[in-house]
């Protein structure tokens, strides 16, 4: 299906004030959801920014791919770089290659394969945590154990004790990006206003753990081959210089930060969905018992659960952690015959794009089978599928996600039923990604 030619894109009413930003930051699911509605292409303000909101997958090709290097990252990231400082999330051009250079092979499917036997063993150690009839919020457990992850993969650390207030620590950086997305952030940040504190706390509470490590990793002169022994030994290409530990630590911080709540939000939304779908958590099931049998769960086993595969895919289909995407045009661009102007926001939302009934049959269902007749990649080669981005600035860690995903779904899965708890409310709460508004309450049943 082509696009519709569009010259003049349509709009809505603006809000009182600040062009649609409160409509947009109420609820920014439900906002764009409705402006995909008026066409391919669609344009609103966020103050006095002009924002465009493209929903094609050939309009979201060329945005990413045919012609990326129009644009530069969104003022999300550009202004996330007050916490992040310049990793690999936020970096641009010329410095973003050669970061991601020398980032990509700490994720080769090699050492993919390695990381595995680490993401079996945590997965194992919280299932034993776990008890017959107790009620968890499945979305603060997930945060842990992949946070444990993370840190023995990427950084050959131990978090496990430190896992809550990093935790914590981490709930509050992400929360504060709707704030410094608010007009005059900027200089905001400047006052002694309780949320600033509270940002500021939590940033040094990261900082303090990650400096630590890598001041260890420094004076035990190892090299343990993960990220972190990497990030030590590179040399500039041009001056020779070592990377400082500020360096080190945006790169570790955004690693830290991508690396367990994009999978965490996954995992949390991907039992919710079972508990709703009787049907297919019977097939989930059945394919666990079948594969896995009385033995211990294996990196080999992660080719195997092809349907445990499709139960991700379908439910980042219908929740992707990173939810949209935008991109700061540095010159004019047409989209459709829709000329935008350089210094627009262009946004592309997988949310969106991922139910759109125009390429997705019953859209808003959760149908593993799909994932059966259409593999990832094809849908993902047709753009209506893009839940780790596409293009230059696709997500570094999507084979890790992958495989973390499938396999913890298989431990947690091999030995327990999760049911949601019928007080609990479900809402989306979408900031840098797209979280559980109310928390995840599941009741643990025993399946052994």
């Amino acid at each position: 299906m082509k696009p519709q030619l569009q010259n003049s894109p349509p709009t809505i009413p603006t809000d009182f004030i600040g062009g649609h930003f409160r409509s947009f930051r109420k609820n920014p699911t439900e906002f764009l959801t409705k402006m995909s509605k008026l066409g391919d292409v669609s344009t609103f303000k966020l103050g006095k920014i002009p924002v465009f909101l493209i929903n094609h997958p050939e309009l979201i090709r060329d945005l990413l791919i045919t012609s990326h290097h129009k644009f530069i990252k969104g003022r999300a990231l550009q202004r996330a770089k007050t916490l992040l400082g310049e990793g690999l999330l936020t970096s641009e051009k010329d410095f973003h290659l050669r970061q991601r250079r020398m980032i990509q092979p700490v994720f080769h499917r090699t050492r993919i394969n390695e990381y595995a036997k680490s993401m079996i063993e945590f997965g194992e150690k919280m299932a034993d945590e776990w008890h017959d009839g107790e009620t968890l919020d499945i979305d603060k457990e997930m945060m842990r154990l992949t946070l444990w992850i993370v840190g023995k993969t990427l950084f050959s650390a131990n978090v496990e004790d430190d896992a809550d207030e990093i935790g914590k620590a981490m709930t509050t950086i992400v929360s504060m990006f709707n704030f410094i997305l608010l007009p005059f952030s900027e200089y905001l940040e400047k006052l002694p206003l309780p949320p600033i504190r509270k940002l500021k706390n939590a940033r040094q509470t990261l900082d303090e753990v990650i400096y630590k490590i890598i001041d260890e990793r420094r004076k035990s002169g190892e090299d343990k081959g993960d990220l972190l022994s990497m990030l030590l030994m590179a040399q500039d290409e041009e001056t020779g210089g070592a990377m400082t530990d500020k360096q080190i630590r945006d790169e570790c911080l955004t690693l830290f930060l991508a690396g367990h709540e994009t999978t965490a939000n996954a995992l949390s939304w991907t039992f919710y969905l079972l508990s709703q779908n009787p049907q297919a958590e019977r097939k989930f099931h059945a394919e666990l018992d079948d594969v896995l049998g009385d033995k211990t769960i294996t990196p080999e086993d992660f080719g195997k659960l092809k349907y445990t595969e499709a139960v991700l895919a379908e439910s980042m289909r219908l929740f992707p952690p990173a939810w949209t995407l935008g991109r700061l045009a540095t010159e004019e661009h047409e989209f459709n015959g829709c000329k935008i102007p350089p210094k627009s926001l262009v946004l592309s939302s997988q949310f969106v794009m991922h139910r759109d009934a125009r390429f997705w049959e019953s859209a808003d269902e959760f149908i593993p089978e799909r994932w059966e007749k259409l593999s990832i990649k094809e849908a993902g080669n047709k753009f209506i599928y893009f839940p780790f981005s596409k293009g230059v600035r696709s997500c570094i860690g999507e084979g890790f996600a992958w495989m973390e995903g499938v396999l913890l779904l298989a431990v947690l899965g091999k030995k327990w039923r999760l049911n949601l708890d019928p007080k609990q409310k479900i809402g989306l709460q979408a900031m840098v990604t797209l979280r559980p508004k109310y928390g995840m309450k599941m009741r643990i049943e025993n399946r052994l």
